[in-house]
């Protein structure tokens, strides 16, 4: 790949993730949903370095069906858990092209999210892979995993969403 196209393959990809924050932020979660794969995982580890989904605990592990049923608990009114619904700014830093295969890329980038809820701020960092994949519509999410530095502690629930 040229130069150029390798810039601006990055700055489609930083801008994508970047409109990916503001919507979390603004709570535009249907729009957020609408950027994810109909086949698309969203996965945020319980243990560092952990490989499988499937075969050990993870915080969260959803396809794309219990991500949306996760997007409709989170908006309901009689959500109380969620009630008053957090305020966040997600920081999206150190922006990087992985893997550019074909239509799909993969990109690391890394993390620090502020919540604010119940006169409480809470600060949450992690380093984020996404699968992107590119669609009629533009880039998709294909696949998300969120690994917190803090996976293994006690999280004292989480509300917010990476």
């Amino acid at each position: 790949m040229r130069a150029g196209a390798d810039v601006e393959l990055h700055s489609e990809i930083e801008q994508f993730l970047y409109h990916e924050a503001w919507l979390l932020d603004q709570g535009r979660l249907d729009e957020w949903l609408a950027l994810y794969t109909d086949d698309a995982t969203y996965w945020i580890p319980l243990e560092a370095n952990q490989t499988d989904p499937l075969t050990t605990s993870s915080i969260v592990y959803d396809d794309r069906r219990l991500l949306e049923v996760r997007v409709r608990q989170f908006q309901h009114p009689r959500a109380h858990a969620r009630v008053p619904a957090p305020r966040t700014v997600h920081q999206i830093g150190n922006v990087r092209v992985l893997e550019a295969d074909g239509r799909d890329v993969r990109v690391g980038s890394t993390l620090v999210l502020v919540e604010y809820r119940r006169e409480r701020q809470r600060v949450w960092s992690a380093i984020v892979e996404h699968r992107l994949r590119r669609s009629v519509e533009g880039l998709r999410i294909a696949a998300k995993r969120v690994d917190l530095v803090n996976s293994e502690a006690e999280l004292d629930g989480i509300v917010c969403i990476f």
